[in-house]
């Protein structure tokens, strides 16, 4: 092991303990990891809301024991190995040890110790994205054709793991034809290892062909609801604190793409750039759709900087140049991370809305940021339910039906009384479990007005079983209907509307 590989090492022993010491015991998981955690019981070539490597890990955290360790275990494991990847394309461009340790310096402290946080497809995007760009410079640097087959598998298991990998080779296809490197498209090993994408991919497109391609109406479903809300202006302030420390080594990054005569050969990095975030604005994609650009001009960055301050006067600066994301991060720390009681957080909200934290995808502002509130009230809702099934479910089969997938996946997460919640939102709908009858029915609604009025009359008996009284929840509110001693063909009622709601698609 080289020397410089101790260094490397503490790096990802510090990544691991940092991701463990982030999030207070006071917030529960996200809405999304239930959904996620869930697809281990459901797996698939595809999904309505992501492709299947995240079912696949789902799947390997349900086998070691579903314990939120693991859960928080992989994104960790991702948000480490993009720091190991980061060390090897600094290597690659002939960086010395400082430069290693600025750009693993600016990867660690970043907002990608929140997005780490969080078992999500994104964490290993970025690692991904930064993976396919480092086989892009081992191509360019070698000329050897088997990088190009490293690149296509890269992009391949990215595709399986989210879609928007697909936005860094629309930056770059353009990027090449700019510049001498076009001619890569005069090789066959381009087109074998195009071909090799689309085998990897293969399955996951035959599901969403079978299944009338659900993805074009997650993407229509995610422009009305989400995407109307986005500003172009909020995401480009979103990306100068994603690496706030390393700002100034990605400029560096960019800068010297044009004028380094080292870097001469990797120019097509630069309009590689600048056209996935001109397509990026265009489409007013959220903000961290573009997170995972940034790693690679980290990395070219801290190679430049590293010779311009190898020079007398440089070394005085080289400790600066490591300090100043750390510093920078303390106060992104205190703010965007879930290490503050949700108390706190209300009763200092100047704090967060100056950052634009207390902004939800409404539109509207908060009393929390949108992914905290997103991690309360789950055990009360799932307690609450699990209470009323238990006193059901002595007279009849009951079936459990959610407004969203959070609240399915949350009660499925954290019941006694092994319930399979299901929902008319997001996956769940494909779901149901409609080979028996159900006498009764658990309905928790998000908006529920006349809700007794409309479906008590199909039943013997209603209530209200209980609300979710956690003020900080983004599910404030939520009331949980007991129905019991069905009148009419359940399953039937709930068939028609599920062929009326794919309908719609």
């Amino acid at each position: 092991m080289k020397k410089d590989y101790w260094i490397l090492f503490v790096f990802i022993i510090t990544k691991f303990v940092l991701q463990y010491a982030l999030i207070s015991p006071e917030y529960e998981l996200h809405r999304d990891e239930y959904l996620h955690l869930d697809q281990a019981n459901h797996l698939a070539w595809g999904y309505l809301s992501v492709p299947p490597v995240t079912s696949w890990l789902a799947w390997i955290i349900k086998a070691l024991g579903n314990d939120v360790f693991w859960i928080k275990f992989f994104p960790a494991l991702f948000g480490a190995l993009t720091i190991a990847l980061i060390w090897k394309t600094v290597e690659e461009l002939n960086g010395n040890l400082f430069a290693k340790v600025l750009a693993s310096t600016g990867i660690l402290f970043s907002a990608l110790l929140r997005l780490n946080m969080l078992f999500q497809p994104t964490s290993l995007e970025v690692f991904l994205w930064l993976f396919l760009y480092y086989a892009v410079i081992k191509y360019i640097n070698s000329e050897k054709a088997q990088w190009l087959y490293v690149a296509a598998v890269v992009f391949g298991i990215g595709i399986l793991n989210k879609y928007n990998i697909a936005f860094s080779i629309l930056g770059l296809i353009p990027a090449f034809l700019l510049t001498e490197h076009r001619k890569i498209f005069t090789k066959c090993h381009l087109y074998w290892a195009t071909l090799l994408v689309l085998i990897i991919v293969f399955p996951n497109l035959l599901w969403q062909y079978r299944n009338n391609f659900p993805v074009v109406h997650h993407m229509k479903e995610l422009s009305e609801s989400q995407l109307v809300h986005v500003s172009r202006m909020d995401f480009l302030k979103a990306q100068m604190l994603f690496f706030i420390g390393s700002i100034f080594v990605i400029i560096a990054g960019l800068g010297s793409l044009l004028w380094y005569r080292p870097f001469k050969k990797f120019r097509l990095f630069f309009w590689s750039y600048i056209i996935t975030m001109l397509i990026f604005l265009f489409l007013k994609a959220k903000d961290y759709y573009a997170i995972g650009l940034y790693p690679v001009y980290i990395a070219f960055g801290a190679v430049f900087l590293s010779h311009l301050l190898d020079k007398d006067w440089g070394r005085f600066l080289k400790p600066v140049g490591i300090l100043i994301p750390l510093l920078l991060f303390i106060p992104l720390y205190n703010i965007a991370s879930p290490n503050k009681s949700p108390e706190y957080m209300a009763s200092h909200q100047d704090e967060y809305r100056k950052f634009g934290l207390l902004r939800w995808e409404d539109g509207n502002e908060h009393p929390l940021p949108q992914d905290f509130a997103d991690m309360q009230g789950w055990k009360e809702l799932a307690r609450k339910v699990d209470q009323e099934y238990v006193r059901l479910s002595k007279t009849g089969r009951t079936i459990v039906i959610c407004d969203n997938y959070g609240e399915a996946g949350a009660i499925n997460y954290y019941t006694s009384e092994g319930i399979k919640a299901v929902s008319f939102n997001a996956d769940y709908i494909n779901w149901f479990d409609l080979s028996k009858r159900f006498k009764n029915v658990i309905r928790v609604k998000e908006k529920p007005e006349h809700e007794l009025e409309e479906t008590g009359p199909y039943f013997e008996h209603s209530r209200i079983a209980g609300t979710v009284e956690n003020p900080f929840a983004r599910e404030k509110g939520m009331v949980i209907f007991s129905f019991e001693n069905s009148k009419i063909d359940v399953r039937k009622r709930i068939k028609d509307e599920i062929d009326e709601i794919k309908g719609d698609w």
